[in-house]
């Protein structure tokens, strides 16, 4: 999988690695692991004026509900990717832990910038929650999680919700999340030219979301998280990144402040990591460490 995005992304490439990527996307028959789980989609309302958002739902087979839920965002960079996009992880949660995914698609900048990604996750999670009855979740049990951009847009979500005044998700998982438009960080800068999504490709996925708008004084927090004053009053919280990646310095701040404003964080930063490394090699040791430390994450969150 790494070989689909390229150190370095500068906006002229975003075609040519998007049609890469759709070629490579899971056909039902593959998300549905040889009958184990049932897949579906739905197109459910979108905000005013907008298009409808996809949901991709699989569920166990065997199981029936009402079942914990996971409400997934895929990464990107905001460019890239849909609700089918390095799923791998998620069903095996489906499978080993017995719950529902869904996974909602957005719209990408730069040709839908800010808010249109945050509106449309934020609608799609209000129809799944209007609807647990259909999709057979137990309603007081839904974890938001997202990878990358993914990550940065689930934080986004759980800020808005808790400023409207919504009912909390049990929980949130932010994977290497992508928190902070204005890239002044250390690791930012150690990890130029180096790995996957590396600062030149951060500004890009900024710029296509912001544009000229990044990295100035009048950035949202619902656009960039950690801009936030307050991050007091948010779901539990796991939150990882690897030490070699470009966003390793603006996770360990966020969820410093999210201890510091009386919240419940789990942090890992693994040793070596870097951007994305579980999800392009997940039988290595410490991928595999990764993503056990998320189930058990989840066991407990969700009362399993």
């Amino acid at each position: 999988m790494s070989e689909l995005i390229p150190t370095t992304v500068l906006p002229g490439m975003i075609p040519g690695i998007r049609r890469t990527m759709r070629a490579t996307r899971p056909s039902d028959e593959e998300l549905r692991r040889g009958g184990s789980l049932v897949v579906e989609e739905f197109r459910v309302p979108g905000p005013a004026g907008a298009p409808a958002v996809p949901l991709l739902v699989c569920r166990p087979a065997e199981v029936s509900g009402p079942l914990p839920a996971v409400y997934f965002t895929h990464g990107g960079g905001m460019v890239f990717g849909d609700n089918r996009s390095l799923l791998a992880e998620m069903l095996d949660w489906v499978q080993e832990l017995h719950l529902v995914l869904v996974s909602v698609g957005y719209r990408l900048a730069p040709e839908h910038p800010y808010p249109a990604a945050l509106e449309d996750i934020h609608a799609g999670l209000r129809w799944t929650a209007a609807h647990t009855g259909e999709l057979g979740i137990d309603p007081g049990r839904i974890v938001v999680a997202g990878a990358s951009a993914g990550g940065g847009l689930t934080a986004a979500l759980t800020l808005l919700m808790r400023d409207r005044g919504e009912p909390a998700p049990a929980g949130q998982i932010l994977v290497c999340p992508m928190l902070d438009d204005r890239d002044t960080t250390v690791s930012g800068h150690q990890m130029a030219g180096l790995g996957v999504w590396d600062r030149t490709s951060n500004n890009t996925g900024w710029g296509a979301l912001l544009g000229d708008l990044r990295g100035g004084p009048d950035v949202s927090p619902y656009a960039a998280p950690a801009r936030a004053a307050d991050l007091s009053g948010l779901p539990p919280l796991l939150i990882d990144v690897g030490s070699a990646e470009t966003f390793r310095d603006e996770v360990v701040t966020y969820a410093t402040r999210v201890w510091q404003a009386g919240g419940e964080a789990e942090m890992h930063v693994w040793p070596g990591g870097f951007h994305g490394f579980d999800a392009f090699v997940p039988d290595a040791t410490l991928s595999r460490d990764a993503r056990a430390a998320r189930v058990r994450w989840l066991r407990r969150t969700l009362h399993l």
